[in-house]
């Protein structure tokens, strides 16, 4: 690796258009951190030093110096100029790397070449160890050169990107730049995202720190926080820590807050917005495992409370006066019925999202549960407390039956046995006390009739047999008004006439 060498002492203004063609050094040396390396390897930067006197062949272009910026403050006449090409001691060539430009390509881009200073250059890692004594010339007897009054020459090569060149231009410039100018020139998202790698690969702490507070601070569109997430792997642990506390949660984040939603508005009765959002938002939400296993903790939950209400209500174990234990009673009602509707919400939800076979499971499974309904609808002290709650548990029941019978949800034929066998008792008892109302004005339980009878047609013939007896309940004194039970007879009879086949 060669030493920035200095120009000639007799040429205080080189001509851009003659510079030499130059020899590719890295810079920074072990002065950084690997991710800064990589950041450096990444962009392709390089520094170069005068070898040879033939030119290159492409154009240059020299930025006169600059006049007032409407966006900096006054230049600090203390400070050199940028761009000055009286005072300059640095002379940089920023080019686009051949070896990654576009070869197909008929017009090549214009080298653009700018009169700096190194006191400012020094205020980045890179030209800081560019410039150092380490690389400085030194005579044959070791002794270090004078060669402070010299301009030095280094090229830097750019990836072909739209704005790489322009990129780069701001950062440096932002090298003469206090507090007020970066403030000035990093006010965008964009613009900071921009910057920000053009920063690492200068190794410019003071400009990554700047678009990294202010990338932390303001909102990002989606595309914007895609390049954010591709720059953190760049920046060191201290620096991103914020940005990926920013984008990244725990393993178990998105059930959390979809579990806290679903908790929220089940248990607020003026939510009925809110549900429609939140259900809207488990319709379109990507994880679909994880949003079964959400519904499924929260029907667990919910279905819980309800069980015991209803075992409290008909098994109650306190003692004490009359109206202590009707109060009590009445409390179990409540809570038997507030949290059934929760319980609907979240079975439509889960046969919506096609994700209902736990809850089928564990409808099928409550001999003890539809026990205590039997008997307490067999009583008349809940048609003044919750004269609704037999419709919302039926509703529960069909919702889930239907889904059964439709083939939206496939469960094994013993499941489907035990939910109409579980079920069925409750459903006479309902249509013996009481006839709960779908909107449509259809009594219900004629629906749960039909779904009942659809999923008897689908068991074994000896299973269909025994819970069809149970259906005689279902037919009327009018012939007419029991289709559905005479259609099941009838696919019965069918069968069973049908001589045994072999195997």
């Amino acid at each position: 690796m060669k030493n920035p060498e200095p120009l000639s002492q007799s040429s205080n203004h080189p001509n851009p258009n003659s510079l030499p063609t130059d020899k590719m050094v890295t810079g920074a040396g072990a002065a950084t951190s690997k991710k800064r390396q990589r950041a450096v390897h990444a962009a392709n930067l390089t520094a170069s030093t005068t070898t040879s006197s033939s030119t290159r062949s492409s154009s240059s272009i020299v930025l006169d110096k600059p006049g007032p910026n409407p966006i900096h403050k006054p230049h600090d006449p203390s400070l050199p100029s940028f761009n000055d090409v009286a005072s300059a001691d640095v002379i940089l060539r920023l080019s686009v790397d051949p070896t990654l430009s576009d070869l197909t390509s008929d017009h090549s881009p214009d080298d653009v070449v700018l009169y700096l200073h190194a006191a400012c250059l020094r205020r980045c890692k890179y030209f800081a160890a560019l410039l150092s004594d380490r690389w400085q010339p030194r005579n044959q007897d070791g002794r270090d050169d004078v060669v402070s009054a010299a301009p030095y020459r280094i090229s830097l090569e750019v990836p072909p990107a739209p704005g790489a060149i322009e990129a780069r231009i701001s950062v440096l410039r932002l090298l003469y730049s206090d507090d007020d100018d970066f403030a000035s020139t990093i006010n965008t998202a964009a613009a900071a995202i921009e910057l920000l790698p053009v920063a690492l690969e200068l190794l410019f702490e003071d400009c990554v720190r700047r678009c990294v507070q202010f990338l932390e601070a303001v909102p990002w569109t989606e595309e914007e926080e895609s390049r954010v997430v591709a720059l953190v792997p760049l920046l060191s642990e201290d620096e991103s820590k914020d940005l990926l506390a920013r984008v990244s949660g725990t393993n178990n984040s998105s059930e959390e807050m979809l579990y806290g939603l679903i908790t929220s508005v089940i248990h607020n009765p003026n939510m009925a917005y809110v549900k429609a959002f939140v259900a809207k938002l488990l319709r379109e939400f990507s994880a679909r495992d994880s949003a079964e296993r959400v519904l499924e903790r929260a029907f667990q939950s919910t279905f819980k409370v309800v069980k015991e209400s209803m075992e409290d209500y008909t098994r109650p174990g306190v003692r004490g006066d009359h109206n202590e234990t009707e109060a009590i009673q009445r409390l179990n009602l409540h809570t038997a019925m507030t949290n059934g509707k929760h319980l609907l919400w979240l079975v439509e939800r889960m046969v919506e999202l096609r994700v209902a076979d736990a809850a089928v499971k564990a409808w099928s499974e409550q001999p003890s549960f539809t026990a205590d309904l039997q008997r307490a609808f067999r009583d008349d002290a809940w048609r003044n407390i919750v004269p609704g709650l037999p419709g919302v548990l039926l509703r529960c029941t069909a919702k889930l039956s239907s889904a059964i019978a439709s083939g939206t949800i496939l469960v094994a034929a013993q499941v489907r046995k035990k939910l109409v066998n579980d079920w069925l008792p409750v459903l006479i008892v309902c249509k013996d006390n009481t006839s709960p109302l779908t909107p449509n004005n259809r009594p219900l339980y004629l629906d749960l009739e039909e779904t009942f009878l659809k999923i008897i047609s689908t068991l074994p013939m000896l299973d269909a047999k025994e819970l069809l007896q149970q259906c005689l309940v279902f037919s009327t004194r009018n012939f007419d008004e029991c289709p559905h039970l005479v259609m099941a007879f009838n696919t019965w009879f069918r069968r069973a006439a049908r001589p045994p086949q072999g195997i």
